[in-house]
Order: C-alpha cells, then sequence, then structure tokens
C-alpha cells in the first residue's frame, strides 16, 4: 500500500495550499500526461474531465513542478514512487481508462508506467449532484435490514476465512514456484499481458444485493466508466468501499428516523391516545437527533460530490461527535424509562396496543416492530464507531488519515460510553434504593447508596458449617444459605430473613477480598473455593468456605470477587498475543449484572471457560468484560485470524502514538484560533 496523506481542514485555512510532491519533467507520469495532452490537441477535448495537461495548456512551464489538485480546493498529496513496483503487472490495453482520449498505441508510456493513485485521480471528476441525490433516494433497505444483513455477512466472512485456512492446514500445502517455472513466466512476460482481474470485493458484500439498491462503491457507474478499479489497489478499493458503506448507511438510518417520525410519532390518532408526557417519553428528542443526522448525511454527501474517489470522511466524523452527537446521550440515557413507558402502555392502553399493531402492518414497516424503530439511535452510534474502526484498519499507519480516524474514533467512544452510562445510572438509582431498603443491619451499618457505587453480582451460596480444618460429612448438616450483595467497591454478607428481607452479619471492601479454588475433593465439595477477607466488619481476618450450585456459578463468583486473578487462559497483567477467540453467532441479552450482551458479529478473547457451557471473555472492539453462554458464539480455529484480531484491536485502541499527539495539540490550537 502507498503511502499518502491528507491535510487537515486548520492546516488549509487561511494559507495557501502547500504544493504536493513534483513530479520531475523527465518522468514516465510526466512524460506520459505531455503526450496525452499532444493527442487531445488533435481531437476534440473532452469535458467534464480534468488532467494535469490542462494546467500546461493554461501557461504553466513544463519545467515548473506538477502540483496535483482535486475538485473544491480539497487537495490530496500521494506520493509518487521514484521507481516502478518490480512486483507489479503492466497494464494492457484493457486497462486503459474509458473516456480518457488515450490508447496504449497513442501513448506508449502509459502501458510501461506503474499503477499508482495518482493516475487515478488525474482521471476522475466529481459525482453530479443529481446522480448522487438518486442514489441516495433509491436506497431500499431500512437501517435495521441493512444491519442484519451486514452483521451476517461478516459472520460468514469470518468463517470462509477459517474454512481456507483449515483446508489449507490439512490439505497440500502452497506449492512453491520451481526454477522451470520461473522461466516460463519470464517468458510469458513477453506476450501480451491478460485483462487485469477486477480487484477482490471487500468483505460487505450485501450491498450488492440488486433487491436491496444499496450498491458498493464499485457498483457505481461513474466508478465503472472511469476506469479507476483498474488502477487503484485492492486495499485502497477495500477503504474506499468502508467509507462509502458509513455514507450509505448513514442515509438508511435517516430513512428509518423519517419512518418513525412520519408514520408512529406524527399520526395523529396516536396523538389523541397519549397523553403528551407518555409521547414525550416514548419518542424523547427524536426530531434532534433526526435533525442531526440530516446535517450529517447532507456534509457527507458534499464530500462524495467532490470526488468520486473519497478523500476521507473521518474529519467530518469528528465533528460531529464533538460537537452534535450530545444529543444521542440525551435521547439513549431516555431508554430505561422509555422500555417501561412501552410496556405499560401495551398493557393498559387497548387503543394502543391495536393502532400500534395496524401501523407495524404497514407495508413501509417491512414487518419491524415498533421497539426496533425506537432503539435505533443506540444502534446506530454504536455501529458508527465499529464503521470507523473499519476504516482505520484499512488506513495507511502513521498517515494524516490513521490521525483523524484516530481522533473520530476517540470521540465516539466517549459518546457511546456516556450513552451507555446514562442508560446504567438510570437503573443503577432505582435498584441501589431497592436493595437499602431490604437490608437490616446485624453489624455496624455501612451506608448502601452511592453516586459511585453499583451492583456486580447478587446471589445464593452454601456455607460450610465449622471451622475450614473441620472438613467431616458427619455434621448433621454440612451447608447453610448465605446470600452475597457484591458491589463494584463493597461485599455485603447477610442471611435471607422472611418478609423478603437480608440481615447482614459481615462485610469488607472489594479490594480486600481474596478467593482459593479447592481440586479434587469429590462429589460433597464440588465447586467448593474459599472467600477471604482481609479485613471484615470487625477489622479482623476471616474465612468463608462456599459451595456454588454448578461449576460456572463457582468461577462467576470468583471473577467478580477477586477480578484481577489469573485465569485459565490469559494473564490480566500481560496479554498473550495467541489468546482463544470466539465471534458472536446468536445475540444475547445479558441477564445478570455479570454477564455481558452480545450483538452478531461481535469478536472476543476467551479468559475463561467452564466445562458447563459459559464463557468469561473480552469484546475487542470496546474491552468489556463479562460471562456469556458459549452456545451462542463460534470458536475462531485459524490462529492467524486471531492474530490480525488482535493487532487490528491494539491499533484501534493504540494511545502512545506521537503523532496523534501532535494532531491534538494542532487541533486544540485551531480551536483556540476560531475562538
Amino acid at each position: 500500500m502507498r503511502e499518502h496523506t491528507t491535510p487537515t481542514n486548520q492546516e488549509m485555512q487561511g494559507r495557501e495550499p502547500r504544493s504536493s510532491t513534483p513530479i520531475q519533467r523527465n518522468s514516465i507520469f510526466n512524460r506520459t500526461m505531455r503526450q496525452r495532452s499532444k493527442g487531445k490537441a488533435k481531437d476534440t477535448p473532452e469535458q467534464n474531465t480534468h488532467h494535469p495537461a490542462d494546467s500546461l495548456e493554461n501557461g504553466q512551464s513544463v519545467n515548473e513542478p506538477l502540483t496535483l489538485n482535486s475538485p473544491q480546493s480539497r487537495m490530496l498529496r500521494w506520493r509518487i514512487p521514484k521507481q516502478p513496483d518490480p512486483g507489479a503487472k503492466r497494464t494492457s490495453e484493457s486497462s486503459s481508462t474509458p473516456g480518457n482520449g488515450a490508447t496504449p498505441e497513442e501513448c506508449p508510456a502509459l502501458a510501461d508506467s506503474p499503477t499508482t493513485l495518482t493516475e487515478a485521480l488525474q482521471m476522475i471528476h466529481p459525482i453530479p449532484a443529481d446522480s448522487w441525490r438518486n442514489l441516495i433516494e433509491q436506497i431500499g433497505l431500512l437501517y435495521q435490514e441493512y444491519r442484519d444483513k451486514s452483521t451476517l455477512q461478516e459472520i460468514e466472512t469470518r468463517r470462509q476465512q477459517d474454512a481456507e485456512i483449515h483446508t489449507n492446514a490439512h490439505g497440500s500445502p502452497a506449492s512453491e514456484e520451481t526454477p522451470e517455472e520461473e522461466e516460463d513466466e519470464e517468458e510469458e512476460e513477453d506476450e501480451p499481458a491478460s485483462p487485469p482481474e477486477r480487484k477482490a470485493l471487500p468483505q460487505i458484500c450485501l450491498l450488492s444485493n440488486p433487491h436491496s439498491r444499496f450498491n458498493l462503491w464499485q457498483d457505481l457507474p461513474e466508478i465503472q466508466s472511469s476506469g479507476v478499479l483498474e488502477i487503484l489497489q485492492p486495499e485502497e478499493i477495500k477503504l474506499q468501499e468502508a467509507m462509502f458503506e458509513l455514507v450509505t448507511s448513514e442515509a438508511s438510518y435517516y430513512k428509518s428516523l423519517s419512518l418513525l417520525v412520519s408514520h408512529f410519532m406524527e399520526n395523529e390518532r396516536l396523538k389523541k391516545i397519549l397523553h403528551p408526557s407518555e409521547a414525550h417519553i416514548l419518542f424523547s428528542n427524536v426530531l434532534d437527533v433526526m435533525a442531526v443526522s440530516e446535517r450529517f448525511l447532507l456534509e457527507l454527501e458534499r464530500r462524495m460530490e467532490e470526488n468520486i474517489v473519497i478523500s476521507d470522511v473521518c474529519d467530518i466524523v469528528y465533528h460531529y461527535a464533538a460537537n452534535h452527537f450530545s444529543v444521542y446521550i440525551t435521547y439513549v440515557s431516555n431508554q430505561t424509562y422509555q422500555e417501561r413507558t412501552y410496556k405499560q402502555l401495551l398493557q393498559e392502553k387497548a387503543a394502543f396496543r391495536e393502532l400500534i399493531a395496524q401501523l407495524e402492518l404497514d407495508p413501509k414497516c417491512r414487518g419491524l416492530p415498533l421497539s426496533s424503530f425506537l432503539i435505533l439511535p443506540f444502534q446506530r452510534i454504536t455501529r458508527l464507531k465499529l464503521l470507523i474502526q473499519n476504516i482505520l484498519k484499512r488506513v495507511e499507519e502513521r498517515s494524516e488519515r490513521e490521525c483523524t480516524a484516530l481522533e473520530a474514533h476517540k470521540e465516539l467512544e466517549m459518546v457511546v460510553k456516556a450513552c451507555n452510562e446514562g442508560v446504567r445510572k438510570m437503573s443503577r438509582t432505582e435498584q441501589m434504593i431497592s436493595i437499602q431498603k431490604k437490608m437490616e443491619f446485624k453489624i455496624k451499618s455501612v451506608p448502601i447508596i452511592s453516586h459511585s457505587r453499583w451492583l456486580l453480582k447478587q446471589g445464593e451460596l452454601q456455607q460450610m458449617s465449622g471451622p475450614k480444618t473441620s472438613r467431616t460429612l458427619r455434621t448433621k448438616k454440612l451447608f447453610r444459605e448465605i446470600y452475597l450483595f457484591l458491589f463494584n467497591d463493597l461485599l455485603v454478607i447477610c442471611r435471607q430473613i422472611p418478609g423478603d428481607k437480608y440481615q447482614v452479619f459481615d462485610s469488607a471492601p472489594r479490594g480486600l477480598l481474596r478467593v482459593e479454588e479447592l481440586e479434587d475433593q469429590g462429589q460433597t465439595l464440588a465447586n467448593v473455593f474459599i472467600l477471604r477477607l482481609l479485613e471484615n466488619a470487625d477489622d479482623r481476618e476471616a474465612t468463608y468456605m462456599l459451595k456454588a450450585s454448578s461449576q460456572s456459578e463457582m468461577k462467576r463468583w470468583m471473577t467478580s470477587l477477586a477480578p484481577n486473578r489469573r485465569t485459565k487462559f490469559v494473564s490480566f497483567t500481560s496479554r498473550l498475543l495467541d489468546c482463544p477467540q470466539v465471534q458472536c453467532v446468536h445475540p444475547y441479552v445479558a441477564q445478570q449484572p455479570d454477564e455481558l450482551t452480545l450483538e452478531l458479529a461481535d469478536i472476543l478473547n476467551i479468559l475463561e471457560k467452564t466445562e458447563d457451557g459459559w464463557i468469561f471473555g473480552e469484546r475487542l472492539h470496546d474491552q468489556e468484560r463479562g460471562w456469556f453462554p458459549s452456545s451462542m458464539t463460534e470458536e475462531i480455529l485459524n490462529p492467524k485470524i486471531r492474530s490480525q484480531n488482535l493487532k487490528e484491536c491494539f491499533r484501534v485502541h493504540k494511545m502512545d502514538d506521537p503523532q496523534r499527539s501532535q494532531n491534538k495539540d494542532r487541533r486544540k490550537l485551531g480551536s483556540r484560533n476560531r475562538q
């Protein structure tokens, strides 16, 4: 992949554009352009085509460095290789760009020159606004449909990659070239080159579905006719597809939001049924969210109209994430009350229930329920972060585009975290109040309710009677029930008493807990572990021998009580380069605080695994940890794919990047200048 950089908007404001890397007068590329301009002097010049030859005809001397400027003063500076890539295939006459006014016969240097992004840019013109607007209007998929198809395609792609490597590992190894084959290849080089194959499609191919009218970037008529696919490298095409998907998926999302507003929220019959306060809780600030999405989409459309080869979209994403996406935090923070109100309305108002069922049957909704529309903003802001990660994986390392993508990803990550915290804060406050009311302290009272405290896990365990050393089975009752409430900073040990109450008899700070697993103790002491309180409520050390109902329950308690202990597969102090991984193939909603909600196509590192079908894992894209059923996932067997996933994760979340720090300082300086 050839390196190239894009200047930021701040760099371009208030000063003349910097000249790009000069193209020498006697270079192959410059000779080609001069020959092309001579050929065009004989023929009728084409319209809507921009070439550097135009600047030569307009008075620029051939001795001056040739500067490449993209439309609307958005300059892209691509580095021109000094020497051709020895491994690059030479193009034939079929690889000449349609409509460029030059054939290999008229321009022999073109056939011999290396294919570069610079050449592609000379043949590219802006997309007509009407053409792009028609494409957006013809998008047929609702965002829910796009999201489902996209994630399923990602899963299938990984399955195919896993199967290919597995076949190669157990089948015949790739044959190495022999000297005879090398000689044959040298002879073939003298023959006319065969037409180049079309570049490989990116992973997400679902948009090419002819029934969805949701096409790939490389399927656009302007792209097909420009010949740019024969010049761009496969990785650059994948990057273009990743940026194009962000734009078109935003259009699909806006279409679904518009349907939510026009079909449901503004329905006159629904307005009469709902009280204004109920309507406000149900739809929240969706109008603000839709207005931001509309402006965001218009900005992305303008960028697309500048040039059919997209320069960047992450700078636009960064601007909106930093300045406008706070409307998502407001909407998502209301999710707890929204879900509760929606359920109450369905149960208590028959007119509401009947009208919603009738509206959902409309063909516009494609059989999707109102609830799928109400959750759209949270799904979109999360998906947007993943789309930026997909772009980040494909941009050149230490380039300006990587810097911009990292900044956009950081801002989106902050928005997503604020959304999650908003949802949790609402539910946690109610939960802590409920727990406080149920507790009766036999010891010194401990204040439970705190803004910085939340519940991690609660449940019943069996405590072994007598001291640790008296492991006898002759005791009338070997175990008795106790109930644990584990918060993020505190453990409270209770006994359940009549009236749905809990009597507290011990407690300890979470940081002063230690656990130890007992092994090979027989069936009676199976799933038993030791819990040590280094300093309990009486300022003494205490030890409890506890029995869980299953192996997974024991592991889950041990992981929650002592989160920094070493697990089966990985140490929490040092990451392994080849950690077992799974991908989610069935969505899962967490049932307990220590569980992890999974979305389709999520990739997770396995940190702990039990024999009864539970996994403790870390999701790569956000480092969230939790337990989930192994039946919801498939293991990734290919070590190369696992390694690639980890490398991409480290790249996305890398913090100590000097170029990124410089970009951040430059942005802060630009912000002060604007003020």
